[in-house]
């Protein structure tokens, strides 16, 4: 059975560049060019009426940077970074992004991170419980399963996201947590929202967990609880 080929996109607003992409890409089995682009409003408008697999983007560049048109992409392609500037490959990463070039790089290197591509395979949609949440932790990145969370607790600036295991702490909103999880969880009052999932009893004041947690339940959010439990 024949795999069909990986359609790429160059965007990048150095011609040299571009020609070093171009004939690295030529010179890769299972790659073809599927466009060029000089900024990110070009591309964004390439990918509008051609989806690409993979993208080959720069960061500095004029009107909009590689990274914050990455972050305006819904359903980005995957991703390779391809940059002279060392200081963005954190951030870089944060955006799953499969690999980080530094320029110059070799036919070598750009092969290895093109390596990292991973052909999507038709399944169906994973599972809610499958979805995570990203928390920094001690200067990197942690999974957290949205399964695993127990209740999220509003702290002025910061939310306490506790699992059975272990609390984090995480620089976000009741409001940002609230459509970040979604529907599986509820919110019961101003500083806590809790997962559907792990609530034991409902009581006329309070929640208990299958911990044994209670949470106090808030008087503008009894008649919200009610009907999401109805359903």
């Amino acid at each position: 059975m024949s795999t069909a080929p990986t359609r790429c996109l160059i965007v990048d607003d150095e011609p040299l560049a571009h020609q070093v992409l171009k004939q690295f890409i030529a010179q890769t089995p299972g790659l073809v060019l599927s466009g060029q682009c000089r900024h990110a409003l070009e591309a964004h408008e390439h990918l509008r009426q051609h989806p690409v697999d993979l993208m080959f983007l720069d960061i500095e560049m004029p009107l909009v940077t590689g990274l914050n048109f990455l972050k305006t992409l819904p359903s980005p392609p995957q991703t390779i970074l391809t940059t002279a500037y060392r200081e963005y490959a954190y951030e870089g990463f944060e955006l799953n992004v499969l690999d980080y070039l530094l320029k110059p790089f070799s036919l070598e290197r750009f092969q290895k991170a093109v390596a990292r591509y991973q052909p999507p395979t038709p399944t169906a949609a994973p599972a809610a419980d499958e979805a995570h949440l990203l928390l920094k932790e001690q200067g990197s990145l942690l999974k957290v399963p949205y399964r695993d969370i127990l209740f999220v607790e509003g702290c002025k600036d910061y939310v306490k996201v506790v699992t059975a295991a272990k609390t984090y702490l995480h620089h976000a909103t009741m409001k940002e947590m609230v459509d970040t999880l979604g529907e599986r969880f509820v919110r019961v009052q101003r500083s806590f929202i809790v997962a559907a999932a792990h609530i034991k009893l409902l009581q006329p004041d309070q929640l208990v967990l299958t911990t044994g947690d209670e949470i106090p339940i808030g008087n503008l959010y009894k008649a919200d609880l009610l009907t999401f439990f109805k359903k």
